[in-house]
């Protein structure tokens, strides 16, 4: 065994946060405002993506220490899907105010339970498979945390994609339990075709999928740092949690608050003063963030479209690739056509390209231009 592993990493202290939110564009029709990806069954197992991400978490964790960030809206739908889930650890947002307002929330509400807690940030609506190494990956990242770092967890990138963040790769730090840790050099935004084929020539690079691992007074002091009327607010809003003013103060506070990404507010900015780790991961991860990227988590037969629903009711003539949902219940008939997406609900129906399937949510402002709200 590696003189840096730990044969048994005591996670007590850990505690995991889900934001869940989402304005229901990337994935419409077959997801809305009101029913965002992340309480849809996207897999086809009979599970949704918050609950699939409640299943992974679970082994790392317990109910008790599991919490979700999410919007008045979706509060109730979060309860029913996850029936173990304490009430209290479900954290209601007012109105969307991005990532860094919701973890930091999180983080202001938990360090008054538990000064010593480390919490780790996981997405509602991302697909992960190879759950012991996701498992590995978060155990190392908790024992990096513990030191001080903000530790997010590096996705081994799979082709030159354009439409990811990256991270680039600095030195291992050679800790005991996270053998695999390395510093943080950079994080990259989004890059071309060609800068990201040159990352990955290197070897140096990971997709940044958004996973945040640190200590919660520490995620704090760096909010304090770089977003300091940011913090202040969540503080004013922490101190009234347990309190009956707690909804009064939510609703004052928080409207106010800076929307900002938590890598903005956070990770870059602490990246530049050292403070960030990496764990490299080889876990598969997807964060389904199109019918493109969809299609490849469904399986299919040879030169057939991959279908999410009833595929008795998908009629298919001379057709190659491409995605179908019938979710209207009635038959959907493709002849001589390749690559199509096409989803059939009730109230709407989309027929594009998977070339084309980042820019659906287009359409969703072309809809509320035409006051169609009653479908987005």
């Amino acid at each position: 065994m590696d003189d840096l592993e730990d044969a048994q990493i005591d996670l007590s202290d850990f505690h995991a946060v889900v934001p869940a939110g989402g304005a229901g564009t990337r994935l419409w029709p077959l997801s809305r405002s009101h029913r965002p990806k992340f309480l849809l069954d996207l897999t086809g197992r009979g599970r949704t993506l918050l609950q699939s991400t409640w299943d992974r978490l679970l082994p790392l964790t317990e109910a008790q220490r599991t919490w979700v960030v999410t919007g008045r809206a979706h509060a109730d739908a979060v309860a029913a899907q996850l029936p173990e889930l304490p009430a209290e650890n479900i954290l209601r947002e007012p109105c969307q105010r991005d990532s860094a307002a919701a973890i930091g929330l999180a983080a202001a509400v938990l360090v008054r339970r538990d000064p010593d807690a480390v919490l780790g940030s996981f997405a509602a609506d991302h697909n992960i498979s190879g759950r012991d190494d996701f498992e590995s990956s978060v155990e190392e990242a908790v024992v990096t945390a513990r030191r001080g770092f903000v530790v997010t967890i590096g996705i081994a990138p799979s082709h030159p994609a354009t439409g990811f963040g990256y991270i680039r790769l600095g030195k291992r730090l050679r800790l005991q339990g996270a053998p695999n840790a390395r510093r943080v050099l950079q994080f990259k935004e989004k890059p071309d075709a060609r800068t990201a084929s040159a990352y990955l020539s290197t070897g140096d690079y990971r997709w940044n999928g958004g996973m945040f691992v640190s200590r919660a007074d520490v995620l704090l002091e760096l909010l304090a740092e770089n977003v300091p009327a940011l913090h202040a607010g969540l503080q004013r809003i922490a101190d009234a949690w347990d309190t009956p003013r707690r909804d009064a103060v939510l609703a004052e506070q928080w409207p106010a608050l800076q929307s900002i990404a938590i890598d903005h507010a956070v990770a870059e900015p602490a990246a530049e003063a050292g403070r960030v780790a990496v764990v490299p991961a080889t876990f598969g991860w997807d964060d389904v963030g199109d019918f493109s990227s969809l299609a490849e988590l469904l399986p299919a037969e040879v030169d057939e479209p991959r279908v999410l629903g009833d595929a008795a009711l998908v009629l298919t003539e001379q057709v190659a690739g491409g995605l179908v949902v019938p979710a209207n219940g009635r038959v959907v008939a493709l002849l001589g056509v390749d690559d199509l997406v096409v989803v059939d609900t009730p109230d709407a129906l989309l027929v594009t390209t998977r070339a084309r399937a980042q820019e659906v949510k287009k359409l969703v402002a072309r809809a509320k231009e035409a006051g169609l709200d009653s479908v987005v």
